[in-house]
């Protein structure tokens, strides 16, 4: 069956949807029916799957979208910030410690996600009870990460470019110090995190490479042969496929290349 991925923000996990009897084209905004509620997205791919592999039913496109929901969607965009410190003086008056983050309304303004960060489990009911009498629709808080977080601020990273998960990333992957110890990272929290205190997503994206490239090389304190001999690895150059050694005489040291060298298997 034919089916569409859609997606709801620039960056964000993207969705698919069946859309039978529709004449839709790539870069649609549609209309589509969530587990929030209706939301506007954008066509992002078409796709053919099997209807073997769906692990739960589809929801249908609903409709492209027309020029009143555009204008709905343009006006709950601009209500956003007016939502966001309404809601941030609340949460002082209800002395709460969290930190607001974004808000959201469904196209048709039934239910308004407010989404926000803090240490520990929050008691927000009394805060959901005062932004109902306020706007008189469906509340839902939801918690976030430190990386979710970090995504919807946005903000620029050690490398000096924009943050990755706010310009390209749509899911976030786990990444561990293996990784970074498998591309020779110093160990240093400040110099392997990110802006959100988690360990940089690029160690995910490059740690393929690196295995690949370390497959020809030997580990550091085993022995290779080389024209002078046996040699003792000291230590070693991934992405410039070299390896510095020790021969026998304790005395000379050198950087060797990939074409010098034999491993001792």
């Amino acid at each position: 069956m034919q089916v569409v991925l859609v997606k709801f923000k620039e960056a964000g996990k993207k969705y698919y949807f069946s859309y039978e009897g529709l004449n839709i084209d790539l870069n649609d905004r549609v209309v589509v029916e969530t587990a929030r509620g209706l939301e506007i997205g954008v066509v992002h791919l078409f796709k053919e799957i099997k209807e073997t592999d769906l692990t739960s039913e589809l929801k249908p496109v609903l409709r492209i979208a027309t020029s009143e929901d555009l204008e709905d969607d343009l006006y709950n965009q601009e209500a956003e910030e007016g939502i966001i410190e309404k809601t941030k003086q609340l949460v002082k008056q209800n002395q709460l410690d969290m930190k607001v983050l974004d808000a959201e309304y469904t196209l048709d303004r039934k239910r308004l996600l407010i989404y926000f960060s803090a240490e520990g489990r929050i008691d927000f009911r009394q805060l959901v009870r005062d932004l109902s009498e306020v706007y008189h629709t469906r509340i839902e808080l939801r918690q976030i990460g430190p990386r979710d977080a970090a995504k919807m601020i946005g903000g620029i990273g050690p490398c000096g470019l924009i943050l990755c998960c706010t310009s390209f990333i749509g899911e976030f992957e786990t990444v561990s110090i293996k990784m970074a110890k498998n591309q020779n990272l110093a160990l240093n929290p400040q110099k392997i995190s990110g802006v959100c205190g988690k360990l940089l997503c690029c160690i995910r994206y490059e740690d393929e490479a690196y295995t690949e490239l370390k497959k020809v090389l030997p580990d550091v304190h085993e022995y290779v042969n080389t024209e002078k001999g046996k040699a003792y690895v000291l230590d070693i150059n991934i992405l410039g496929q070299k390896i510095k050694v020790k021969y026998n005489d304790e005395e000379t040291i050198e950087w060797l290349s990939q074409n010098a060298f034999e491993r001792i298997i």
